[in-house]
This record gives structure tokens, sequence and C-alpha cells, in this order.
């Protein structure tokens, strides 16, 4: 059931000697709630992450997004024109697989310790470079449903290098679902299809989504917003979650 009634907040996530900031929205209403955590896109977590996450608080969600680039770029964010993304580019380059994973794990801890998160799994989504990450994610024990958004090179390549993330298909514990625009150069639809033949020959539950739509659809701060492909995407992620997270 959707409550616009949130509250909203910026904290912290320790991971070792490293302090993740990171923003964190939550149902007002009392009591304890599935958590979803939040992937940001190469531009950090700006103003249309940080939106997003609100929307997941109010569908029922405690939702938190990590900086994935903590290590990188302390308090980066940025927007969208052609020299953002260069620098948000040249940020991703200086990740790696292991860290990224660890991060994300860190904020599932972190999440763990909030009186008002339930226990019972965790989900994921992640945009873009998030997209990427989040299917690395799902590879984590505690993480039961995933939402991936056209990550880019899934696969090819791996964050720093070593055999694409595609070869960790076998490793998803939960559901994944991925969304793709037929427009987007970056994500040719022969991966499109590695990525669903894989998830098919490893026998993960998943769903794949292909909208006549460009890299970036789902953000209607970028010139390549698709509203019809960005609801219908949402209400399928809003049946995701509630599918793997919230069972009566």
């Amino acid at each position: 059931m959707t409550n616009s009634e949130i509250r909203t907040k910026n904290i912290t996530i320790p991971n070792g000697d490293l302090q993740i900031a990171a923003y964190l929205a939550q149902p007002a209403a009392a009591g304890k709630f599935p958590a979803v955590i939040v992937i940001q896109e190469i531009f950090g977590v700006n103003s249309h992450i940080r939106e997003v996450t609100d929307r997941i608080a109010k569908e029922g969600y405690v939702a938190i997004a990590p900086a994935i680039y903590q290590r990188q770029a302390p308090g980066f964010e940025t927007g969208y024109t052609p020299e953002d993304i260069k620098i948000g580019r040249e940020y991703k380059e200086q990740t790696t697989a292991s860290e990224l994973i660890s991060d994300i794990q860190a904020a599932i801890d972190y999440l763990k310790t909030l009186p008002f998160v339930k226990q019972s799994g965790f989900g994921c989504i992640g945009f873009c470079f998030g997209g990427h990450v989040a299917y690395l994610a799902a590879t984590l024990p505690e993480i039961k449903a995933t939402a991936s958004f056209y990550g880019a090179a899934i696969a090819t390549q791996t964050p720093g290098g070593g055999p694409p993330t595609i070869d960790r298909t076998a490793e998803i514990k939960g559901t994944i679902y991925g969304f793709y625009g037929t427009q987007d150069a970056s994500i040719p639809s022969e991966q499109v299809d590695q990525i669903a033949t894989e998830l098919e020959k490893h026998s993960i539950p998943h769903l794949i989504f292909r909208y006549n739509a460009d890299h970036g659809f789902f953000c209607d701060h970028r010139g390549s917003y698709n509203a019809t492909a960005a609801a219908e995407s949402w209400e399928e992620v809003k049946h995701l979650f509630q599918q793997e997270l919230q069972p009566v």
C-alpha cells in the first residue's frame, strides 16, 4: 500500500575503516518493514536516486542508497551533461567488484541493526552502472529480489577486471528482473539474450523486460526519459518486491 508519509535522513554505513555516506528513507508509520538497497548510476546519489529511494519508501519499504563512489569521490553527485558523464565514467573505472559487493553487504548489515527493518531478506534495485552492480549484489545470500535497470557490460566485463559478471549468474540466490531498452546502444540485444540464456540455464527465477526506449529511460532528469517504459517498469518493480519481500 502506498503511504505518502515518509522520513528521510543522511547516514553513514561502517565498512571496516571506511564510512560510506548513504541516504535513508523509511515509512513514517510505526512497524517493521522490508528493506531495499538502491544503487546509483554513475552520477552519484543525486536528486534522481534520492527521489527513487523516496518512492520505494512510500511503497512501504525502508530504502537506502549507499554512495558506491565513497572510495573514489566522497560526496560526489552530479547531473547529466557530457562532462558529468565523463567524470562519472572515470570514477566507475576505479571501482572493483569485490569492493562494491563488500559495500552492499555493509549496507545490508547496517539495515539489520535498525529496529524497524524486517530481517526476512532484502531487495536491491540499480540503474545504469548500478544495474550492473545490482547483478553482482544479487549473488549475496540475503538478497531475495533484484531489479537491474540497463546495466551495461554484464556479459563482457566486471568492475576492476576479471571474468565477466555474467559468469557469476549461478551464484544468484533470489529472483532477478532485468529491464532494457531496445534502442540502448550500450547494451546490444545479443548481450541481453546472453543474460536471459544464462539465467535460464542456471534456473534462476527471472523476467527480462525490453522496451522501445533508450539507455536511462527510467530517469525523468535525462533526455532519454521514456514515460511509458518508466511507468510500466515501475509496476513490475513493485510486483517483484511485493511478491518476494512482502509475502502474505
